[in-house]
C-alpha cells in the first residue's frame, strides 16, 4: 500500500507539472487568431531598440519562407500593417498607384496583414493574397500574417515602434524608411493623408 500511494502521487505530479508546462507554452496572442508571425535574426525582441537598419531583419513570405529585409538594401519602403474588411482597406488601390509611380526609382511596398483590430484580416494568406490581387491588382510584395501590438508582435514592429514610438492604433500604420535603412516618418491613417504619405516617399527618392 505504501508503494502504491507513492506511484499515484508521483504519477499525480506528473500530470500536474505537464499540463502546466503545455498551457504557458501558447503565449499570447491578442489577436485570437492562430497566425503565423514573422522570424527575425534578433532573439530578443526587446533587444531590438539596438538595431538601427531594417536590413537586420527577417520576415515570413506567405509560403512561410524566410526572406531578408537587406533584399530591400537602398531602396525606399513604406512598411504598412494592412486588413482586408476595413474602412481603410480601400488604400490598397493608392499603394498600388504609388508603387507604380515611383518603383523604377527605388520604391517598394512591405505589406504586412494583420488580425489585430477587429478580426479584419480573417482567413489565410492565399485568402488574403487573392484579394488583394483580384480586387485591387497589387503587385507590391505582401507578407505573412503579423501581430504589431502585444507579447506576440512582431520583432520587425517592435523595432519601428521604438524609432516612433507608440502602440500601433489601427491598420493601414505606414512607416517611411529611407535608402539607408532608418525610419524616417509615421503616418496614422486616421490623422494622416495618403498625399502626406505620398511627400514624405518622393523627399527620399
Amino acid at each position: 500500500m505504501k508503494y502504491t500511494a507513492f506511484f499515484v502521487a508521483a504519477i499525480a505530479a506528473m500530470l500536474f507539472y505537464g499540463c502546466g508546462k503545455d498551457d504557458a507554452s501558447q503565449g499570447n496572442n491578442p489577436s485570437g487568431d492562430n497566425q503565423t508571425t514573422d522570424t527575425t535574426e534578433v532573439i530578443n525582441p526587446d533587444d531590438t531598440a539596438t538595431y538601427d537598419r531594417i536590413y537586420q531583419f527577417k520576415v515570413l513570405d506567405g509560403q512561410g519562407d524566410s526572406v531578408s529585409l537587406a533584399d530591400y538594401r537602398g531602396q525606399v519602403l513604406l512598411v504598412v500593417n494592412t486588413a482586408t474588411q476595413c474602412g481603410y482597406t480601400p488604400q490598397y488601390t493608392d499603394l498600388e498607384r504609388i508603387y507604380e509611380t515611383y518603383r523604377d526609382q527605388g520604391f517598394t511596398v512591405l505589406d504586412f496583414p494583420c488580425n489585430q483590430f477587429g478580426g479584419q484580416a480573417p482567413g489565410s494568406f492565399d485568402d488574403i493574397h487573392d484579394y488583394c490581387t483580384g480586387t485591387y491588382n497589387i503587385t507590391f510584395p505582401q507578407f505573412a500574417k503579423i501581430n504589431v501590438n502585444g507579447a506576440t508582435a512582431s520583432p520587425l514592429y517592435v523595432w519601428l515602434k521604438s524609432k516612433r514610438p507608440g502602440n500601433i492604433p489601427w491598420n493601414f500604420t505606414k512607416f517611411v524608411i529611407n535608402r539607408k535603412g532608418e525610419v524616417v516618418g509615421r503616418f496614422d491613417a486616421q490623422t494622416s493623408s495618403m498625399l502626406d504619405v505620398q511627400n514624405a516617399i518622393v523627399n527620399q527618392l
